[in-house]
């Protein structure tokens, strides 16, 4: 148990509770069926690493900000909606499947449940800009302890390897397009040195915890059957092939037949739950990671950041 009051996050589907489904549709079986044993808006068979960090913190699972039922925002909220993007949706990137409750929506969002809040309680650019923007408007508003996860190993992604073989001399050891994870690792590099050395410079009455995301999973990835994870590259519900795409819980057409997009028999064995996102096993084991603040820069455990 610690003394953070409240956990506020922003992010796409890799956090998200059910902001999609609450805004669109709700996600079908067999996502949620491990931990929740029915859909739960997450894309998952169970909990995603925000849940886990909660759970450590004493707080219960994030309500979504969009979920009229069931919602309860005494400990926080939680803005995250599946595939949102930092930049504002034109129509080739809307076309493409992705949310246009992008990250300022989401600000804007968390400014008015934040003035709702206040009310009830008196009554009874680039990418780097961006992330500069919405860590300043946060901080404006009385954040002090900020988290900032950088990007994973997209070169090990089941879905991209699928559709982006790796030529020879692109792979790694693990079976990873190395390209992929090299342009994540200069992304990261970027965010590291010039967006969080310059925010702590900037606001120094809040603390930045930098998780290196990145490492976590890709140690994950390279240690797989050590950790229990029997299939590195494989992944649970769905099915993609050259010439379709059978998503998680969906029917399609494969070879002229309707097919269901069902899941595996044994989700804890895999690190891909639907080649994209994790299963709630290797989810556990990053949260835990996260947790321990061993990827962490500064190298503390997140129940000792509220204390700096």
């Amino acid at each position: 148990m610690t003394d953070f009051p409240a956990i506020f996050n922003f992010d796409d589907s890799n956090s998200d509770t059910g902001g999609k489904s609450a805004a669109f549709y709700r996600l079908p079986s067999p996502n949620g069926d491990t931990f929740f044993h029915k859909p739960s808006g997450r894309y998952s068979d169970g909990l995603v690493v925000l849940d886990f960090l909660a759970e450590k913190l004493g707080l219960p699972f994030l309500s979504v900000y969009l979920n009229s039922m069931g919602t309860n925002f005494r400990h926080g909220a939680n803005f995250a909606n599946g595939w949102s993007t930092i930049q504002p949706l034109d129509a080739r990137i809307f076309e493409g499947g992705f949310s246009p409750i992008y990250l300022d929506i989401q600000l804007l969002q968390f400014e008015q449940f934040k003035a709702r809040t206040e009310e009830l309680y008196i009554e009874g650019a680039s990418s780097y800009i961006r992330n500069f923007q919405a860590v300043e408007t946060l901080s404006q508003h009385g954040a002090r302890a900020f988290w900032i996860h950088n990007m994973g190993p997209i070169g090990w992604l089941p879905y991209t390897i699928v559709y982006n073989p790796p030529k020879p001399g692109n792979m790694d050891k693990n079976g990873c397009i190395m390209s992929h994870n090299e342009v994540a690792q200069e992304f990261n590099r970027q965010l590291k040195d010039r967006v969080v050395s310059q925010l702590r410079l900037r606001l120094t009455d809040a603390v930045f915890t930098y998780v290196d995301i990145y490492s976590v999973k890709f140690t994950l990835i390279s240690e797989a059957k050590k950790h229990g994870f029997t299939d590195r590259l494989g992944y649970c519900c769905g099915h993609y092939g050259e010439d379709y795409r059978l998503q998680c819980g969906k029917k399609g057409i494969v070879n002229g037949s309707e097919v269901f997009g069902a899941k595996c028999s044994n989700p804890s064995n895999y690190i891909s739950w639907d080649g994209i996102h994790y299963s709630h096993a290797a989810n556990q084991w990053v949260a835990n990671k996260i947790i321990e603040g061993s990827f962490s820069n500064p190298p503390i455990s997140i129940t000792q950041a509220y204390h700096l």
